[in-house]
């Protein structure tokens, strides 16, 4: 392996207010640059650390994997085998050449990826960055329309996919796609193109050239590509992961958040490789299968949601977790009594976070003696929060408010008008109501949306109510969250059907499985002849998700 890339010093970015000048991009297809907000709709950005005083060229894939010098050590682990540093660069490098000189893809390009978490699809995500094109990493679980949208909204003309997850992504209706699989017997597998045994030189990407495009579904229906830079991806490592995980070289990152989440991303790929450590990545990550890993291959660094580690308590006796030091935490509120069972079972405090795909990962959090249960933490280093009112007044101490952030990194939309919402005054309003403590820390109150949190997963209910109404018996629909001891909160629907229908919950269900991913799916289902509406037409939300209904002839629970 060759010597770690150097960058010549440049001089730290001033903080700022929307966009500056931006570097002359490598990007030769520069539709998503072309696509980002006008500068005055950016949040301001700050680079107060040392360490995000990013050069003007960068390319972050290259900074992953060029800055290790012992190519032995081992990177990434599956059950059955392990890749060291130098197989993996090897690897990457390979799958470059491909991309560029077999499969015609030129910076710039965005690259969808598809599959359970594996090496290989890490693999893929390095190699579309160190070849300049933008990443667009999706869940295995996502159905042929949420597939469309996706691909319609990025604009994308390449995937590459696990040979398992290519039925959905064939059906779905994206035209000039073209799907190249991997892991497969075919002679025109990814894996089985020829390519020379070179290394591939990084392409000289600007530091604010686009690296990936991470999806999330908002308060409506209709997804949201988040834009992030190459100098993006490396700031959530060298503030979170540097100032609060503080990894070690010797540490093994394992956990349950996919590839296709910016969760999983930052703690399965971009974490441990920042640090020379090494990851277990898992295709079932389930709170069944974590356990057991952990003990298997001495799991330290463990990234999940409270719900696992709330279904895990009853296993613990079971398996030795000696190994863990860092458990994370994120994707939904971490309870305090949660937080004090797993200490005392483990000795082993949860580090606490909240982050958004706007802002790549965590950017509130508080690690070891400065945890305090109950409250997600303090701004991580080089990350600023406060509580303010819908006006963008700082709200006092002890008063609940909307949480405006700003950083290293902020909300991009892609050629999305609700960029305005989220950005305001220059501040980032995640969408989360909290309250900021005497002592500084910052308390979740709840959910400022319709965004339904469940099992760490964010489910927006008008996505679940669309799917709903395209059943041909649905004529209208409504979905909430109810709280939920085992997943934080359920995913409730209400369905009022046409005249002479049968209300066949097991039906229903099926067609919302066939049309959305399988978490998504209700996990009850409740007839009503109408749904509570205000005299003006409004929906009253509020009455369904406390019970309070006009009539309820019949329900199911699963």
């Amino acid at each position: 392996m060759s010597s770690p890339t150097r960058y010549a010093p440049c001089a730290s970015p001033p903080p700022h207010r929307g966009r500056t000048a931006m570097n002359v991009s490598a990007h030769v297809d520069t539709f998503a640059r072309d696509h980002l907000p006008p500068p005055e709709q950016w949040p301001e950005l700050r680079f107060d650390l040392p360490e995000l005083r990013y050069p003007e060229r960068l390319n972050c894939a290259a900074e992953l994997l060029d800055q290790q010098t012992d190519p032995e050590r081992v990177a990434f682990r599956t059950a059955a085998t392990t890749w060291t540093y130098g197989q993996l660069r090897a690897r990457v490098d390979r799958l470059a050449h491909v991309l560029t000189a077999d499969l015609g893809v030129v910076p710039g390009n965005r690259v969808l990826l598809r599959g359970p978490t594996s090496p290989w699809l890490a693999t893929c995500w390095l190699a579309v960055l160190k070849a300049g094109a933008v990443a667009v990493t999706v869940l295995a679980q996502q159905r042929p329309q949420e597939l469309t949208t996706m691909c319609e909204i990025a604009r994308v003309r390449h995937a590459l996919c696990d040979i398992r997850a290519v039925d959905d992504l064939a059906k779905a209706e994206i035209p000039g796609l073209r799907i190249t699989p991997y892991g497969g017997d075919a002679p025109d597998d990814l894996l089985k193109r020829p390519a020379p045994g070179t290394p591939y030189p990084a392409v000289d990407t600007a530091a604010d050239d686009v690296a990936l495009i991470a999806f999330t579904s908002g308060t409506t229906g209709r997804p949201k590509g988040c834009v992030h830079f190459h100098r993006d991806v490396l700031a959530t490592a060298d503030t979170f992961s540097r100032h609060v995980l503080r990894p070690r070289p010797d540490d093994v990152f394992a956990g349950s958040p996919p590839l296709g989440f910016t969760f999983g991303l930052g703690g399965l790929v971009v974490f441990p490789l920042r640090a020379g450590a090494s990851a277990l990545l898992l295709e079932e990550a389930g709170p069944r299968q974590l356990l057991p890993a952990v003990a298997a291959h001495r799991v330290s660094v463990l990234f999940t949601a409270p719900t696992a580690y709330r279904a895990m308590l009853d296993q613990l006796d079971a398996h030795d977790v000696s190994s863990l030091r860092r458990c994370v935490s994120a994707g939904e509120n971490l309870p305090a009594a949660t937080w004090r069972a797993w200490r005392e079972r483990t000795g082993v405090r949860i580090i606490n976070g909240i982050g958004a795909t706007e802002l790549l990962h965590i950017f509130i959090s508080a690690a070891d003696e400065h945890i305090r249960p109950g409250t997600t933490g303090v701004p991580v280093p080089g990350w600023h929060a406060r509580v303010v009112d819908e006006e963008g007044r700082e709200r006092p101490d002890g008063e609940p408010g909307l949480l405006a952030v700003r950083g290293p990194v902020g909300c991009r939309y892609l050629a999305d008008p609700r960029q305005g919402e989220y950005v305001r005054g220059g501040w980032n309003i995640t969408g989360d109501t909290y309250v900021r403590e005497e002592d500084g820390y910052f308390r979740y109150v709840a959910r400022a949306d319709d965004m339904i949190i469940s099992a760490g997963y964010n489910i927006a209910g008008p996505e679940v109510e669309e799917a709903l109404l395209r059943h041909p018996d649905v004529i209208e629909a409504a979905v909430v969250g109810r709280p939920d001891e085992a997943r934080g909160h359920a995913v409730v629907a209400f369905a009022v059907l046409r005249e002479g229908a049968a209300r066949d919950t097991e039906a229903l269900r099926a067609f919302v499985k066939g049309e959305l991913a399988p978490y998504k799916c209700p996990r009850e289902i409740v007839f009503l002849d109408a749904l509570p509406r205000t005299a003006t037409g409004k929906l009253q939300r509020f009455r369904l998700r406390t019970g309070e209904t006009p009539s309820v002839p019949s329900t199911d629970r699963r």
